[in-house]
């Protein structure tokens, strides 16, 4: 027999469900704070972007991404595309600290296990929302 989604128990279904609601809460937390602070152009969030060496044109971008992602990651209707969207930012925030900035790129490496973990979750979703199906 194979597993499609009408073979899907309900309490597994329930169980995707909570997972998902908890995964997009916490990252629409943490996209939410960070974006705003590059927004409000909190003096941490100015340095780093000085030292990435673009402009701060480039950190008000990002922000903006950050909060329309974190919106977009808790309506049901764009989550997968909030997943993808800010999993795209992150792997850019890895690469940033690898090879620009130096520091810690952990927390961005959880970050994008977080959402591209929703944004597969709402593959469905997120292939009709793009024409796929």
């Amino acid at each position: 027999m194979s597993m499609n989604s009408s073979a899907v128990s309900p309490t597994q279904n329930k169980s995707t469900k909570i997972v998902s609601w908890v995964l997009r809460v916490l990252a629409a937390a943490a996209f939410l704070a960070a974006g705003s602070a590059k927004l409000i152009g909190v003096p941490m969030m100015v340095e780093i972007f000085n030292h990435i060496g673009i402009g701060q044109w480039f950190r008000v971008v990002t922000g903006l991404v950050e909060v329309a992602g974190s919106v977009a990651i808790l309506v049901p209707a764009t989550a997968g595309l909030g997943g993808v969207l800010l999993a795209a930012t992150m792997v850019c925030a890895v690469m940033t600290h690898l090879f620009v900035i130096g520091g810690n790129p952990i927390p961005a490496v959880v970050l994008f296990a977080i959402t591209a973990t929703v944004a597969w979750l709402h593959r469905a979703r997120l292939a009709t929302l793009l024409g796929r199906r």
